[in-house]
């Protein structure tokens, strides 16, 4: 059914498609979501937007599903970019749909007016759709590995001034001209690398074709909680000894550990300005999680939200997630900027849904395709935290492994 329904989506020029894979990484809600159609809609860029958004919200209670991009930083933290922005994803989206679909193993709820009619018509979906013309795109980065490893030992050289303490550092890689098939290209992302907050969503001739790992934020009720990731292993399926060695090596790397250890602290920073005095507290640190690449550790941070704490103060006091910039962070932001090639837009911003009672869940963008249409240009980018002791080599070879399912999606 979740084929059919993803099938079925694909006909809209504006929808969100999310999908758990069957994760429980708790605390979980949800298994599979649609939103599809607009009702209203906040389009929005600049230093207002998410003044903006807290009055749609506020409009009136319901389901909107929409984005933020990374670069909405220049209305939080006054940090600018000058660089290039070939997908161009608004500073931020959201919609009020006009259908929404919630589906898991048991049930599925269809919100319109017309459920009955809606449901005729998933159901007559097939399990697949015919493939639209697609190319083989020519896949480029914009940093030569050279360019890259040099890069990294500026960065240690900040850090060792004292400029940082960890900053993560992405690069891109891109096709230009391309055809492909979104929906299709994102079942065979997900195919080889199924992950708990994976997404397809479509802006008119935007596309995010998402496999992420990460959960950025969720509000139930009161609690929030963010679950940053910092370190990452290869995965080894045929090799049971060597998967477990990769495992637990990951678990005792000091370099992960201390990357991953200052992300909490600057992340329960950051749920402090927005959560009651003494209520932040680590739930899990250093939680190891196996997906089909890799190893990756997650840790959970979460607090009991101030009275009458709004969207706008919540995002305003965390975004950009402290695991895609580094720590402290407007500083880190500026090296950011000035180091990597290329605006990140979507990547490293979060997609999700807010509820109509407010409660929300966002993931953090990464593992990701984004694909202009109009254009044909095809974006990825991937990072690595980068400490004084990282080795330039090995982040460059994490890179890699992190672009690795994508690559096998796109050849």
């Amino acid at each position: 059914m979740k084929k059919k329904v993803l099938n079925w989506a694909q006909r809209f020029n504006t929808f969100c498609f999310l999908d758990n894979h069957q994760y429980h990484i708790e605390p979980h809600t949800q298994e599979c979501m649609l939103g599809a159609g607009i009702k209203r809609k906040i389009n929005a860029n600049g230093l207002n937007a998410l003044d903006g958004l807290q009055k749609f919200i506020d409009e009136r209670r319901s389901w909107l599903f929409g984005q933020l991009c990374y670069d909405l930083k220049t209305g939080n933290e006054q940090v600018s970019s000058i660089h290039a922005d070939e997908v161009q994803f608004p500073d931020l989206f959201f919609f009020e749909p006009e259908i929404v679909i919630r589906l898991n193993e048991n049930e599925l709820i269809i919100d319109s007016e017309e459920p009955a009619e809606i449901f005729a018509e998933i159901n007559s979906q097939g399990d697949e759709r015919k493939s639209q013309l697609r190319s083989s795109p020519v896949v480029e980065g914009r940093i030569p590995k050279n360019e890259y490893l040099s890069i990294i030992r500026q960065l240690r050289r900040h850090i060792l001034r004292g400029d940082c303490y960890e900053i993560n550092f992405c690069q891109e890689f891109f096709a230009e001209k391309t055809i492909i098939d979104p929906g299709e290209v994102y079942k065979r992302l997900v195919s080889i690398s199924p992950n708990p907050f994976s997404a397809l969503y479509r802006v008119d001739d935007k596309w995010l074709i998402c496999a992420s790992p990460e959960r950025f934020l969720k509000k139930q009720d009161s609690r929030i909680l963010s679950q940053p990731i910092k370190g990452t292993s290869r995965r080894e399926p045929g090799d049971l000894i060597q998967d477990e060695l990769n495992r637990e090596e990951l678990l005792h790397s000091a370099k992960d550990r201390s990357e991953n250890v200052m992300v909490v602290d600057l992340v329960r920073n950051d749920l402090a300005r927005v959560c009651r005095e003494g209520t932040v507290k680590v739930d899990e640190l250093y939680g190891i999680y196996s997906f089909p690449q890799v190893h990756q550790m997650i840790s959970t941070v979460s607090g009991e939200l101030k009275k009458n704490v709004s969207f706008n103060e919540i995002i305003r006091a965390t975004f950009p997630m402290g695991s895609m910039t580094g720590a402290p962070k407007k500083r880190v932001m500026e090296l950011i900027e000035r180091y990597e090639k290329t605006k990140r837009g979507i990547f490293s911003g979060c997609l999700g849904y807010i509820s109509p009672d407010g409660d929300f869940d966002l993931n953090v963008v990464i593992r990701s395709i984004m694909f202009n249409a109009l254009s044909g240009y095809l974006s990825f980018q991937v990072g690595s935290g980068i400490t004084y002791y990282s080795d330039p080599e090995k982040e460059w070879q994490e890179c890699i492994l992190k672009a690795e399912a994508i690559r096998q999606t796109l050849s």
